[in-house]
C-alpha cells in the first residue's frame, strides 16, 4: 500500500513536471562565454593579479586568448587584448559600452562621478562632453592659448639650461611645465607657489604630491568595488585616503571658483579669459538641457588639470628613458631638427607635420609604454553578442593598451624600441588605428588629447633640440631600469636622471 501511495505521488510529480515545461518551455541554449580561468568563490579571480596588473593579464590571455572572462570578486570582467577585440567594444558596440561602471574613486574623487571620466552614460556625459569638443578644447579656442605654451616652454629650456652639467630629475621638471601650462590654460593662472618665499594656497610640491594621490587612488584596485558587501570595511584603507584628498582638492577649488566669481561681478562687460570663466558662464545658462551645478564645475576643473599634467610628464619621461638607452636614437632625431629648425630658434607648434621622426619617436613611446596601459573600465548597458560570444548587462571591460602594443601579429620584434617602424604607416593616435590606442577610442576618448599631444611633441622636440643628453655617472644604457608603478597612470619606478649640456646658441636660453 505503502509503495503504491510512492508511486502515485512520483507520476504526479512526473505530470506536472510535464505540463509546467509546456506552458514554460525552458530554453536548452546555453550561453558561450568567452575563455577564461576558473574563479574561486567570493574572490573570483583577483588571486591571479599581481602588482602590475595589465602584466598579469597579459599572461593570461596568451593562455586564453584576445578575449577572456574573469570574474572579480562578484562581476564577471571582459579583457580585450588585441586591436580586433579593442574595435569591437570601442566601435563595433561602443554604444552597448559606454558607460562607466560605478566605483569609489569616482564617487569619492570626482564629486560623485560629476566629471567626464566616471560620469555614467547618458544626458549629463553627452553635454559634458559637448562642452570638452565644442567650447573648451575646440580649435580655435587651443589656438588662442598656444602664447601660453610657448611662455612656459621657454621658462622650462631656461631652468634646464641653469642646471648645465649637474644630474637633473627630470619628471620634476616636466611635471612642473605641464602644470604650469594646464593652469594657465584652465585656471587662467598658477594657484600654486613655484618657491618658499611666495604666498599661495599651495605649494607646487602640495599640488604635485595631490594629483599623484588622485592617479593612484584612480587607478587601485579597491576590494570593495568588486565585492560590495565587504566596501563599508574599507579593508585596504582607499576610500578614508579617497575622503581625504577630496577635502584637500574642494578647498582648493572653492578658492579658485571664489576668485572666478568675485572677478566675473566686479566687471561690468565679463569676458571669459580661461576655462574655469568658461565653465561659469554655462553653469548660468538656462538652457542647458542638465543644470552645471557648483560640483559639475569642480569635477570638470579637477578632470581638466589631471588629465594634461601626469599623463603628457611621464610619457616624455619613458620616451627620454628609451632614447637614452640607444644614443644613436638622438643623433637621428638631432639631425632631423637641425634640418629642419636650424640652430637659431625653438622647436615651434607649426613644425610638427615637418619633423616625422619626432612624431615616431612619440608613437612608438606611446606603444611601448603607453600611460594608460588599461583603458578606463567600460561596461555593458544591456546583453548583447560579440564575437560570437554572449556578454551580459552588467559584465565591465577593459582593453588592455599595454598586451595590443606587444602584439606580435601587429609589430615586428614588439619588445624592441623602434621609432622607424612608425614611418610611412598611416597610424594615428586620434582612435582611429586601434593597434595604438593611448587616448582611447569611441565616445569615451580623451577629448583633451589635442593639446596633450601639443605639449608632448613640444618638450621632447625642444628638449631633444637645445640640449645633448647623456646618463649620469657610471650607469650604462643596458643598467637603466624600466619597472613600472601600475595606477592610472603607469609611470617609472625609478625616476629617469640625467645630464645635459647645450647645444645651441646661449642667448636662446635667455627669458
Amino acid at each position: 500500500m505503502e509503495t503504491q501511495s510512492w508511486a502515485v505521488l512520483a507520476l504526479s510529480w512526473v505530470a506536472t513536471l510535464f505540463i509546467l515545461s509546456k506552458i514554460f518551455p525552458y530554453n536548452h541554449r546555453k550561453n558561450t562565454l568567452p575563455p577564461g580561468p576558473k574563479p574561486w568563490p567570493i574572490i573570483g579571480n583577483l588571486n591571479l593579479i599581481g602588482p602590475l596588473p595589465h602584466q598579469s593579464l597579459h599572461k593570461l590571455s596568451q593562455k586564453y586568448g584576445h578575449l577572456m572572462q574573469l570574474k572579480f570578486g562578484s562581476y564577471p570582467v571582459l579583457i580585450a587584448s588585441s586591436s580586433e577585440m579593442a574595435k569591437q567594444f570601442l566601435k563595433t558596440y561602443d554604444q552597448i559600452f559606454a558607460t562607466r561602471p560605478e566605483t569609489a574613486a569616482g564617487k569619492y574623487t570626482t564629486y560623485n562621478y560629476s566629471n567626464i571620466t566616471w560620469a555614467p552614460y547618458g544626458p549629463y556625459w553627452r553635454q559634458g562632453r559637448k562642452i570638452y569638443l565644442h567650447e573648451l578644447f575646440s580649435s580655435k579656442r587651443l589656438e588662442s592659448y598656444e602664447y601660453i605654451r610657448v611662455e612656459e616652454k621657454k621658462a622650462f629650456m631656461s631652468r634646464l639650461f641653469a642646471l648645465s652639467g649637474k644630474p637633473v630629475l627630470l619628471k620634476d621638471h616636466l611635471s612642473r611645465v605641464t602644470l604650469s601650462i594646464i593652469s594657465r590654460i584652465v585656471l587662467g593662472k598658477k594657484y600654486f607657489s613655484e618657491s618658499k618665499h611666495e604666498e599661495s594656497i599651495v605649494t607646487l610640491e602640495e599640488f604635485q604630491e595631490m594629483l599623484d594621490e588622485l592617479f593612484l587612488l584612480n587607478g587601485v584596485l579597491n576590494i570593495g568595488d568588486w565585492i560590495p558587501w565587504i566596501d563599508f570595511l574599507d579593508l585596504q584603507g582607499y576610500v578614508k585616503r579617497m575622503k581625504a584628498l577630496c577635502k584637500k582638492f574642494d578647498r582648493f577649488h572653492d578658492h579658485v571658483i571664489g576668485e572666478h566669481q568675485a572677478r566675473k561681478e566686479a566687471e561690468k562687460d565679463f569676458v571669459p579669459k580661461d576655462m574655469v570663466d568658461l565653465l561659469l558662464k554655462l553653469a548660468d545658462d538656462p538652457n542647458l538641457e542638465v543644470k552645471l551645478t557648483s560640483d559639475g564645475v569642480k569635477g570638470f576643473i579637477q578632470d581638466l588639470i589631471a588629465g594634461g599634467t601626469d599623463t603628457s610628464a611621464t610619457t616624455v619621461e619613458w620616451a627620454m628613458s628609451e632614447l637614452l638607452k640607444q644614443p644613436d636614437l638622438i643623433n637621428k632625431a638631432t639631425e632631423e631638427l637641425d634640418r629642419v629648425i636650424g640652430r637659431e630658434r625653438w622647436v615651434e607648434e607649426r613644425d610638427f607635420p615637418q619633423l616625422p621622426y619626432i612624431d615616431a619617436i612619440v608613437k612608438e613611446t606611446m606603444r611601448l609604454h603607453p600611460v594608460a596601459v588599461m583603458l578606463a573600465p567600460h561596461e555593458a548597458l544591456e546583453d548583447c553578442n560579440v564575437s560570437s560570444y554572449d556578454i551580459r548587462k552588467g559584465t565591465r571591460v577593459f582593453i588592455n593598451t599595454w598586451s595590443i602594443g606587444r602584439d606580435p601579429a601587429i609589430w615586428d620584434a614588439p619588445e624592441e624600441f623602434r621609432p622607424e617602424r612608425f614611418l610611412g604607416r598611416s597610424i594615428d593616435v586620434k582612435g582611429q588605428s586601434f593597434e595604438l590606442l593611448p587616448f582611447g577610442s569611441g565616445r569615451r576618448m580623451c577629448p583633451g588629447y589635442s593639446l596633450g599631444l601639443k605639449m608632448i611633441r613640444s618638450s621632447l622636440a625642444n628638449m631633444l633640440h637645445g640640449f645633448k643628453w647623456r646618463l649620469p655617472g657610471n650607469l650604462r644604457a643596458e643598467d637603466l631600469s624600466m619597472e613600472e608603478v601600475y595606477g592610472l597612470a603607469t609611470v617609472r619606478k625609478i625616476p629617469l636622471v640625467a645630464v645635459l649640456e647645450p647645444r645651441l646658441s646661449d642667448h636662446l636660453y635667455q627669458l
